[in-house]
């Protein structure tokens, strides 16, 4: 994943903690708009998502962050 969307990852993670909450959960759709102008980048998300991850459909928004400010 390129660092341009891992940046975009964590900003929304960040503006839905700062939202909500610490307990708020997101899914993969919440860093696309609800008409997908990049399915190409969809996808990769998804992937590391689903695939790679094995993650449910939502997630706390902490966890996500963590997982990509982790990530190599």
């Amino acid at each position: 994943m390129n660092e341009q969307l891992k940046a975009k990852i964590i900003a929304v993670c960040n503006q839905k903690i700062e939202q909500k909450g610490a307990n708020v959960g997101l899914s993969f759709y919440a860093f696309f708009a609800n008409k997908n102008d990049n399915p190409k980048q969809l996808m990769e998300v998804a992937e590391w998502w689903i695939k790679t991850h094995e993650l449910d459909h939502f997630e706390k928004a902490t966890k996500i962050k963590a997982m990509i400010e982790n990530e190599d």
